[in-house]
């Protein structure tokens, strides 16, 4: 006799992986292809998005082409027109390119989508537009010698005039930032690129400003959008200063920082209405900025992102407690680590909390959940598996008690030495397997060849899914190579026929 439940369909399908109508399976192997992510570009080893983000930003730059050319006379006498033109949708673009790159913004309330998500957009609409700059000049110096150099209009007169010379300045300006804005600059000087990023940008506004009155009502409107991310509602409502702990851990190159934070029970209303910060919980997989002024001058105005990896509080609890994992590398992370070595405390500023809970949401939907950390990742995995956890549990209580046999979670970690599992308590893997997730943490990859992490997650795929409208939900965080591999399994398994989601966990700073 068949057992109902309010998770089983109404009209049941096959159970066979090939039973799906056609344009099922043709919905679900063009998302397979969305879904494929390439290898890195030779000689460059430029990391390629999904094949869904690469023909988001070519319909971008195929916008940007559109306006540029549309209707544009392909002749020496439209050169005005052609610099005038780029001009005009470098501007236009102003304001999005700071939407984009803003913390605070109301894009992830329509959309979803975190700055993370939206953070590749914010740089290649950049690079887009410092494309566009070069192309204005050169229009420019095209009309200065097709027009005014035979009226006797010399070049030193139209390089020395106001209006060129604070033209030629914001284009040095976004040159740069666009230089220094590239991934090896970036990770090889965290710091410098802070700096630079923020006071070149402002250079850039003023130039901008003053270059051309037209411009005005775009710089304005950008510098509206900084101002209110930045200083309005980062500095003066989401930062909080608090006692910190600092350890270092057994590894000898990493610091665990604690702190407890006594959660408000009242909100005040502007703060409800606005935003959210620390002293009022935080949610799995979300991300902090830390201050830490006591380690030297300059790190009084530098923020540096961590994720959470403690425990999610729920409602109504009095305080929580904080934990970030901080990987010692240079620059900053570098002075923690020796300040941490002479000091068990430390004053801290928090600028948070941020990010989206589109993994989340993704999972507490799904029969099976696979979460995959490698290395630091695990802030990421261990708190969203605590999450999907309780997800089921409510669940559970609310709509049927076998929820917790249909719905599975399973937590994988990869790490690099045995030790590092010495950034948890001993009780955090434990009580997760108490409470019926599977933990599984393959040998440390320093003493033993990588997992195979696309066999791993087929076979409990195969193994867990018992129905065809099982729904499987993955969500990974790790280093590069590490998420493209478990992208494209989830790509071969959603164009086999399995009803799969993929979310990757990875900040693009």
């Amino acid at each position: 006799m068949l057992e109902e439940s309010e998770r089983t369909p109404l009209l049941l399908k096959s159970e066979s992986p090939f039973g799906d109508s056609i344009w099922l399976q043709s919905s679900r192997k063009l998302n397979a292809i969305l879904l494929y992510q390439h290898r890195p570009l030779p000689l460059i080893n430029k990391i390629l998005p999904s094949n869904g983000t690469t023909l988001l930003v070519l319909a971008l730059l195929g916008l940007q082409v559109f306006y540029v050319f549309y209707q544009m006379p392909l002749s020496i006498s439209a050169l005005f027109v052609f610099a005038d033109r780029t001009a005009l949708l470098f501007v236009a673009n102003l304001p999005w390119l700071y939407l984009f790159a803003a913390k605070n913004q109301p894009i992830k309330c329509l959309t979803g989508y975190s700055n993370e998500s939206l953070n590749i957009l914010h740089r290649r609409l950049g690079e887009v537009m410092c494309l566009l700059a070069l192309m204005h000049s050169a229009g420019m110096v095209g009309v200065w010698y097709t027009i005014l150099r035979p009226f006797g209009f010399s070049l030193a007169r139209f390089l020395l005039s106001k209006i060129i010379l604070l033209g030629i300045g914001a284009l040095v300006v976004y040159e740069l930032l666009y230089f220094t804005s590239l991934g090896n600059f970036r990770q090889r000087w965290y710091e410098l690129f802070l700096v630079l990023h923020v006071s070149l940008q402002i250079v850039a506004l003023v130039l901008l400003w003053f270059h051309h009155h037209g411009s005005r009502p775009y710089v304005g409107v950008a510098l509206a959008i900084f101002l209110f991310d930045r200083l309005i509602y980062r500095m003066a409502l989401k930062v909080n200063s608090l006692e910190a702990s600092l350890e270092v851990a057994e590894d000898q190159g990493t610091v665990l920082l604690r702190s407890l934070i006594p959660l408000e029970q009242k909100q005040r209303y502007l703060k409800h209405l606005v935003c959210n910060g620390m002293v009022q919980g935080w949610r799995a997989t979300e991300h902090v900025f830390l201050t830490v002024p006591a380690l030297s001058g300059k790190h009084v105005i530098q923020a540096h992102p961590f994720t959470i990896v403690s425990k999610a509080p729920q409602t109504g609890d009095p305080k929580a407690e904080l934990n970030l994992i901080i990987r010692a590398q240079d620059g900053f992370s570098a002075d923690l680590l020796k300040y941490a070595r002479g000091h068990t405390s430390v004053k801290v500023r928090l600028d948070g909390p941020y990010g989206s809970q589109s993994g989340l949401c993704k999972l507490e939907q799904c029969d099976l959940s696979i979460i995959v950390a490698g290395g630091s990742g695990i802030a990421v995995a261990l708190p969203l598996a605590w999450a999907v956890h309780a997800s089921h549990l409510t669940n559970d209580l609310e709509t049927c008690p076998d929820r917790k046999s249909a719905s599975r979670i399973v937590l994988i970690w990869v790490i690099r030495e045995g030790i590092h599992t010495s950034w948890l308590s001993p009780s955090d893997l434990q009580d997760l397997q108490d409470s019926g997730v599977e933990v599984i943490i393959p040998p440390s990859t320093s003493e033993n060849m990588k997992p195979d992490l696309p066999r791993l997650i087929e076979s409990r795929v195969v193994l867990s899914t018992t129905k065809h409208w099982d729904k499987i939900g993955v969500v990974c965080s790790g280093p590069n190579g590490m998420n493209r591999a478990v992208r494209n399994q989830c790509a071969v398994l959603l164009a086999s026929g399995y009803d799969i989601d993929v979310e990757i966990e990875k900040f693009g700073w």
